[in-house]
């Protein structure tokens, strides 16, 4: 009995240390969401100017090109509609791969690399997702054992300030799941969108 109550004590002493930390993890991922939410209004605002026949245009204009200077000009225009920096620069870099050789193969990389750039900015609020509403889960049950003692002791006011943290962790975790995996499925859709806008100019500059 006595090595169980040791045990039991080192358990609770382990929850109460780690309340500070799981509060400090949970407004820390709040925000980091909110960040990542004004990110996703900037990322639509951009999208807002997209037009393929316009991408058509500059990927045509730039497979064309006669002189160096008429080239200088279609890779700008082939910038202006990409819709993200990371996106500008993967149609440089194609452009200039369609005209060299193994073309195909060194263009499907650079795909392939800009797929996985948009992977890697995804799982920050795929994360954030399960963390959010683990860290609220975490933030709810820790506060009740001392809750509890108050209760059990008539300590009025001990119940009442634990039991409001427990309750206001357990909305912020679900608010942060929530609005991550909202960013997540929009990402999604927008990033499958550029992947298919780079394939196409990709393909308009391999024709012969």
């Amino acid at each position: 009995m006595i090595v169980l109550a040791s045990v039991e004590d080192v358990v609770y002493d382990a929850s109460t240390v780690l309340r500070i930390p799981v509060l400090i993890l949970a407004l820390a991922a709040l925000a980091v969401v909110i960040v990542e939410l004004g990110g996703l209004v900037v990322e639509l605002v951009r999208r807002r100017r997209r037009d393929s026949d316009v991408l058509e245009r500059a990927a045509v204009a730039t497979r064309t090109a006669d002189s160096d200077e008429a080239r200088n000009r279609a890779l700008g225009a082939l910038r202006g509609a990409a819709s993200s920096d990371a996106m500008a620069a993967t149609f440089v870099r194609v452009a200039g791969q369609a005209r060299g050789p193994g073309a195909e193969t060194r263009i499907a990389k650079s795909l392939a690399d800009y797929d996985l750039q948009s992977l890697r900015r995804l799982e920050r609020t795929r994360m954030l997702v399960r963390a959010g509403p683990a860290l609220g889960l975490m933030g709810t049950l820790i506060p009740l054992s001392p809750a509890l003692t108050g209760l059990q002791a008539g300590n009025v006011n001990q119940l009442t300030d634990n039991l409001r943290v427990a309750f206001s962790i357990t909305v912020l975790g679900l608010l942060v799941g929530a609005v991550a995996f909202s960013i997540s499925l929009v990402r999604d859709r927008l990033y499958a969108q550029d992947l298919s806008d780079l394939e196409f100019v990709a393909a308009l500059l391999e024709e012969q």
